[in-house]
């Protein structure tokens, strides 16, 4: 990469991150009282990626130090989201566990963003979001390739 490419990278990850700091705030909005992003998106890779994962995988999977994750499933927990059930592997340690719960939320969740979607569903097309949804994803593999 050249020294007058970096202008353009910075650009894309400039408007990513405005972009994230926006749908946050909107996403929490519809979040139900008490509920915060990060219990969100953990109940959300639980279920996109796997459940059974201990704390410390899910703590690497966010970037987040161990206590920092502990605190979030400990949320989840409280309220019946998770279950922490011994690591079949090595019982020494916990795995997470989504529960009917933390999925009907997690759902319920997705569902209740269509007022936070509206604005931008009035003004940018199902068609335009599909067609960059390949990039996008393309971009996040590398990118999590990367941080391994």
């Amino acid at each position: 990469m050249g020294e007058d490419d970096v202008p353009n990278y910075f650009a894309v990850f400039n408007e990513i991150g405005i972009i994230a700091q926006l749908a946050r705030a909107a996403m929490e909005d519809q979040l139900p009282d008490g509920m915060i992003l990060p219990h969100f998106s953990v109940l959300n890779h639980l279920i996109r990626v796997r459940d059974g994962q201990t704390p410390l995988v899910l703590a690497r999977a966010f970037q987040v130090p161990k206590t920092s994750m502990t605190h979030t499933l400990a949320g989840l927990g409280r309220r019946g989201l998770i279950e922490m059930r011994a690591n079949p592997s090595d019982a020494r340690s916990k795995c997470v566990w989504i529960t009917v719960a933390g999925r009907r939320l997690r759902n319920q969740a997705i569902a209740d963003l269509v007022e936070a979607f509206e604005p931008v569903a009035t003004r940018f097309s199902k068609e335009r979001a599909e067609a960059m949804l390949p990039e996008l994803r393309a971009l996040r593999k590398i990118m999590d390739a990367a941080r391994d």
